[in-house]
This record gives C-alpha cells, sequence and structure tokens, in this order.
C-alpha cells in the first residue's frame, strides 16, 4: 500500500446538478484554495457500482470532501462507478486510489475521466501509479517490466493532458502516438486544463536521482512513499520526513517553474488503526508537515454484506474530528 500523506446549482424544484448548466470551468487543487488546511476523504474498499454510489452519496451527506475507488482489470469498473455517483452527488469529489495508468489507452483514460469531470460538474480527481503486479493482473496481461511500466506511465499521462487541453495536439512517443483531428472532439472538461492528477512519488535513501518525485512534481498531487533502497520495502514517513520530502518536491517544482500552482499532498490515514497505524495519529500533525488531504483507507475490512455495513458505519460517523 502507497502512504498516500494533499457545487451545485439551486432552484425552485430541486433537480440533479448536472441538469441545470455547464459550471465555470475550475481546478480543484492545493491547500490555500481550501476553506481549512485538511480535507478528509475515504476508500470503499469492495462494493458493487451500486453500493458504491449509495456511499458516495452517505459520504456527501457526512461531510466528507472525497470518495474514491480503485481499479480491478476483471471486475467493477471504477470510472463507470465514479459517474453514477457523480449523479446522486453535488459537492463530493469523486476520484481513484488508484489508477495503474501504464496499462489504459491513453485516450481512453482521457475519455473516461473527462465524461466523469463532465457529469460531476468538475469533481474529478485521479491518482496514478506504476501499479501494484499482482495474480489478478498477470492472469490477464504479462508483467513488461517496472521500465516498461514506467515509460508508459509517463507517455499516458503526457497524452492525457495534451488530449485535455484540446485540438490540435500531436504526440510522438516510443509506446503511443497521436495526431490532431477534428473528428467528434468532445467537449473539454470542466477542471481546466485538466482534471487533477496525483501520482506516486517514492523517495529511495541514498540515491541522488529521485526520479519518482521528479514525476509526482511534474503533476497536481503527491502521494508519498519512501524506500530505504532501490527495490527494498517501503516504510511509512513521519511527519518529519513527509516534510522533507515534500520540500524536495516544492524544489523540483519550482526549478520547472511550477512554483506558484496549486499542489496537494495526500496521506492515507486510518482512524480506526486497524491498516495503517500513523504515529501521531492525529491528521493536525501531518497537515503541518504538508499534507492537503487525508484519506481513510480501510482495507483491514473484510468483502461481504458485514464488511459492507462497517463501511457504512465509518462513513455515517463523518470525518476524523
Amino acid at each position: 500500500m502507497v502512504m498516500a500523506a494533499s457545487l451545485s446549482a439551486g432552484g425552485t424544484t430541486a433537480q440533479p446538478h448536472f441538469l441545470l448548466g455547464r459550471p465555470s470551468a475550475t481546478s480543484n487543487v492545493g491547500g490555500g484554495a481550501y476553506s481549512r488546511v485538511m480535507r478528509f476523504g475515504f476508500v470503499v474498499p469492495y462494493a458493487n457500482a451500486r453500493e458504491f454510489t449509495e456511499l458516495a452519496a452517505a459520504g456527501e451527506r457526512c461531510g466528507w470532501d472525497a470518495v474514491f475507488t480503485w481499479e480491478a482489470l476483471w471486475g467493477e469498473h471504477a470510472w463507470v462507478a465514479l459517474g453514477a455517483a457523480a449523479l446522486v452527488t453535488e459537492r463530493i469529489r469523486l476520484g481513484t486510489l488508484l489508477t495503474p495508468a501504464s496499462r489504459w489507452r491513453p485516450w481512453d483514460l482521457a475519455s473516461a475521466v473527462g465524461t466523469v469531470d463532465r457529469l460531476s460538474g468538475g469533481r474529478a480527481v485521479m491518482s496514478v501509479g506504476l501499479g501494484a503486479v499482482h495474480e489478478g493482473w498477470t492472469a490477464f496481461e504479462a508483467d513488461e517490466g517496472r521500465r516498461a511500466r514506467a515509460e508508459k506511465l509517463d507517455e499516458c499521462l503526457a497524452i492525457y493532458d495534451g488530449l485535455m487541453r484540446g485540438q490540435p495536439f500531436r504526440y510522438d512517443g516510443k509506446h503511443y502516438s497521436a495526431r490532431p483531428t477534428d473528428h467528434l472532439v468532445p467537449e473539454p472538461p470542466v477542471q481546466r486544463p485538466r482534471p487533477p492528477v496525483w501520482v506516486v512519488g517514492a523517495r529511495v535513501d541514498g540515491r541522488a536521482a529521485q526520479p519518482s518525485l521528479a514525476r509526482a512534481a511534474r503533476w497536481d498531487g503527491l502521494l508519498p512513499a519512501i524506500s530505504d533502497q532501490p527495490g527494498t520495502g517501503r516504510h511509512r514517513p513521519g511527519p518529519d520526513e513527509l516534510a522533507s520530502v515534500v520540500g524536495e518536491v516544492r524544489e523540483l517544482r519550482a526549478a520547472a517553474g511550477l512554483a506558484d500552482a496549486p499542489y496537494d499532498v495526500i496521506i492515507e490515514g486510518d482512524s480506526s488503526g486497524e491498516f495503517v497505524q500513523l504515529d501521531p495519529p492525529e491528521p493536525e500533525a501531518w497537515a503541518a508537515a504538508g499534507a492537503t488531504w487525508w484519506i481513510e483507507s480501510w482495507w483491514s475490512v473484510e468483502r461481504g454484506p458485514d464488511g459492507l455495513e462497517e463501511v457504512r458505519r465509518r462513513v455515517e460517523a463523518g470525518p476524523p474530528a
């Protein structure tokens, strides 16, 4: 698991917000733009699309800022579930934690995320990484190796960004290419220049170059992880380590001319203490270290009716105080 440390219209008759006209272009990124330092979301570990939609509506009603699902090669389609949730909510943000973008065709991914962003009036967010290679992946696709997945991730995001910005767009890469087209071009997303992209950034201690952090610095948010050495397991940073990683990323963004652009830092937590044990457990300490989002990750909840009921109970209890 990665350590993830960073509307509605009204009328006389209640209607779904997506029927009330296109909202103005916006980009919901960065703690400085929020009404409070930290925002709170939760990941639904197991649910079908209908159950996920119900939990999203409950989350909005109970004060959460975002709800997330995850992507499977074979199973419930994350972006279909998020699109369904968009139709029954008006405020809560809708996203993935996370999307293995290296296995998507970039235009398909841009279509999926753009559709959810338009349906929701500008509330889609996508978090990406290389993806955890497991039996649910290799049962259908061979692992091309970490280097190929990293190359495909970078190329996929480049095309995703270009298509979101609009035509004409051209890209020539090792794995993917795109030519300008005026054939049935979709409307742009509500969020400009694109729905936010949060990226896993792993710092490897003892290494001068940090390509994973550099990738995260180019986009809209950081899901930080720290490895002791290349190829070894990751450990969860404390607030001081998080602040150090955030500082490195800010330096990279400044060097790229992005110092003044809004940016998120996302912490994966678990107020129950069952799956993620943070030290300290209070969100305030992580906000002081630079985090703008706290995402409750309840992966220890068992799959099935009892587990779903427990997730519903936690959602209805509201975000951490």
